[in-house]
């Protein structure tokens, strides 16, 4: 099993296992430092505190948060042992300040400064020394799906190109190629079987083939729907090729894109109980946020005003396609000159020469955003969703990549699944790779995923600031 569907959203397997591991060790230290402090497993209660089952439930949860928050769970980091290492110890610093946060707001969950000291160290490193024996020592293919892929011609051959990285293929192993008739094989570096001499479900069995990937070019004629069904009747997975991308790497390839698939598949949720959560997920946080960042929008906007001059405006609107291609009025800091688009509406680029200063600290560290706070109050945005263009570059991008308009059938978002996934950039390759990880969002979009975009937002503004 190479991956779990939790609401709807994949995550790779040894990752959730990892998960579990470590929130188990997480628990265990908090009373491996009740039994340090006080020389028993569960310290005498005090009136005014919580039961300590329930502190220690809360201190690994918040540590677990702050983990996935630096990225110390993505499958497509290629930093090593030291880069994880030092991640990780990131990602305790920021849970110390979480946590000392949620102790101030919250008393009742404060586990006393001996205990919270002795866990903190015996977690971090009962962790090291987990992950470096899991990652060394625990055989991992275990958990990965052993693939066949029926096809050798172009839409096969992607799977052998796009998905070369180790950190792509943690989930499966290729056995193999089948050739159809009628397709012209481009797959090299693997075995393509030319006739496999015997029905295909016995082929299957025989080499222990956990799902079969049909890969065809011509799928009106080059599926051998019979040998298939053998193949699901003794417990063997089929996929469609466009399936196992979204699975595997959590976006949908627009090139191998079939509509009558996504027709008769699961997802775009817009039912009353997914609109209330979202909604009610965007207030809550949204006011939250409003709060704990007032400082830093008073003294953004002191900084705007000593850079340009008091008499310069600190913030602009703007124009954007929102929700089933309604135009909205989108709130942002100022972060480029005044009369950035005298020349008409352009693209920004990465190191643009019209970026202020302090507009290039703001859009590092996404600050110029935060205005947007109001579009997701007022109901035009969501906290979560594709990031919202301006109507000109809508219609542009709508005649050049096909499907685009369908990123409106959600809400834009202050943050995104594409923004977490994908480097800054501002091109049409660009805005068609981002549509990819949009479209996902679009099928696949949860609670569960709006709260996952959420943390991991903080490592994208950290690491990864344009």
């Amino acid at each position: 099993m190479s991956s779990i569907r939790i609401f709807k959203h994949h995550i790779h397997t040894p990752h959730v296992v990892l998960g579990c591991i470590e929130f188990a060790i997480c628990v265990f230290a908090v009373y491996f430092g009740s039994f340090i402090r006080f020389g028993e497993m569960v310290m005498i209660e005090e009136e005014e505190l919580l039961p300590l089952t329930v502190r220690a439930l809360s201190f690994s949860l918040l540590l677990m948060i702050s983990m996935i928050a630096l990225g110390v769970y993505q499958s497509h980091l290629r930093e090593g042992q030291l880069g994880m290492l030092l991640r990780t110890a990131a990602s305790f610093l920021f849970g110390s300040i979480l946590l000392t946060l949620i102790f101030y707001i919250i008393p009742g969950l404060f586990v006393g400064r001996g205990i919270f000291a002795f866990a903190m160290v015996c977690a971090f490193l009962m962790i090291i020394m987990v992950r470096y024996l899991y990652f060394n020592n625990v055989d991992q293919t275990r958990l990965r799906r052993k693939i066949l892929v029926l096809g050798a011609g172009k839409r096969a051959n992607s799977i052998a190109e796009r998905l070369r990285r180790k950190v792509d293929t943690k989930g499966f192993e290729i056995f193999g190629f089948i050739h159809r008739d009628g397709e012209v094989d481009e797959v090299s570096g693997y075995p393509v079987f030319p006739n496999l001499g015997q029905p295909l479900v016995e082929f299957a069995l025989k080499n222990q083939i956990d799902e079969i990937v049909v890969a065809v070019n011509d799928r009106r004629s080059g599926i051998p729907i019979d040998e298939l069904l053998d193949c699901k009747i003794q417990g063997i997975s089929v996929i469609d090729v466009v399936d196992f991308f979204e699975r595997e790497i959590q976006r949908i390839e627009l090139d191998l894109f079939q509509p009558s698939s996504m027709v008769f598949s699961d997802g775009f949720d817009r039912g009353i109980i997914r609109q209330f959560s979202k909604r009610t997920l965007d207030l809550s946080i949204s006011v939250i946020m409003f709060i704990l960042v007032s400082p830093i929008l008073l003294f953004t906007a002191i900084a705007i005003r000593l850079e340009d001059g008091w008499d310069a405006p600190i913030f602009y609107s703007q124009e954007r396609v929102g929700l089933d291609g309604k135009t909205f009025r989108v709130h942002k800091f100022r972060s480029m000159i005044t009369d950035a688009e005298k020349a008409g509406a352009q693209w920004a680029e990465k190191n643009d020469t019209r970026v202020t200063k302090v507009g290039a600290v703001l859009r590092k560290y996404r600050i110029d955003e935060l205005p947007q706070l109001l579009n997701v109050l007022l109901g035009e945005m969501s906290l979560v969703g594709p990031r919202p263009e301006r109507p000109e570059f809508v219609d542009s991008l709508s005649m050049k990549i096909d499907y685009y308009d369908k990123r409106h059938q959600v809400k834009p978002g202050v943050t995104g699944w594409a923004q977490i996934n994908y480097p800054y950039g501002a091109s049409d390759e660009d805005s068609r790779q981002k549509l990819q990880y949009d479209l996902y969002y679009a099928k696949n979009n949860s609670l569960f995923m709006d709260l996952l975009v959420i943390i991991q937002t903080v490592e994208t503004v950290l690491y990864d600031g344009e």
